[in-house]
């Protein structure tokens, strides 16, 4: 990997800002430049790896704290509180706190589509820091660093967080033994830093299907959920079983 200064003129006082930001200093500065390197800005190594090893490590973390402080949860409700923690649009909103965007080392394509600004590049390169901390500071550390970055979510949470829409049509299907819902993309419109999904949902055995819209397939999808379950509760769903 090429040193700090070949990268940019004033690199290593960009990463002592961002360190400021995050609120953690980095013994290896290479890591944390590492992580800011999408994979898109040619002649470098990326931070997929290390997004990699931070995923690990931040589900982890969320894990181990959600089953210490929700001794009653069941296995089910501890997922959901934990994917809620830890979605792309969690750790982007993470991640725009911090003014992450602006450190990215992004391609031209990249830089000129607003990939700086862009969900899913802000959370893998902020999976990609917790990766770069871990390989800094040791698992402990990390673990304190993350848990402090992520209070605010932390304190909010409660077990009778809601199922989202996809779930609670899936179980309400399962429980009349019905086939689950099948979802399909009709297609994909805009630019490739602002598309729009429309999703399709059926079901097997049931004459009916909805549509979703959203700027990604989950969003989409949950969307497409939703109308059906507002559909079904005016059906008399035994009728299909």
């Amino acid at each position: 990997m090429k040193s700090l200064r070949c990268l940019e003129v004033n690199n290593e006082a960009r990463l002592c800002a961002l360190s400021r930001h995050l609120g953690c200093e980095f013994k290896q500065q290479d890591l944390l430049q590492l992580a800011l390197i999408h994979r898109s800005f040619h002649g470098q190594k990326n931070n997929e790896r290390l997004e990699f090893l931070g995923d690990a490590i931040l589900n982890f973390v969320i894990a181990e704290v959600l089953y210490e402080r929700f001794p009653q949860a069941q296995e089910g409700q501890l997922s959901r509180l934990r994917a809620e923690l830890v979605s792309g649009a969690s750790l982007a909103e993470l991640a725009k706190r911090f003014e992450l965007g602006q450190y990215l080392y992004l391609g031209a394509g990249e830089l000129k589509s607003g990939g700086h600004r862009r969900n899913s590049i802000l959370a893998d390169a902020f999976e990609a820091i917790i990766g770069a901390l871990y390989l800094d500071q040791g698992l402990s550390i990390c673990q304190s660093i993350v848990l402090r970055w992520f209070t605010d979510k932390l304190e909010s949470v409660h077990l009778d967080i809601s199922k989202d829409p996809k779930t609670t049509l899936q179980e309400k299907l399962q429980a009349y033994q019905l086939p689950l819902p099948l979802y399909e993309v009709e297609n994909i419109v805009g630019d490739a830093h602002n598309q729009i999904f429309n999703v399709v949902c059926r079901v097997q055995k049931i004459s009916y299907e909805t549509r979703g819209q959203g700027t990604s397939r989950r969003q989409a999808e949950q969307q497409a959920a939703q109308h059906y379950l507002k559909w079904l509760a005016t059906q008399d769903i035994k009728k299909w079983v």
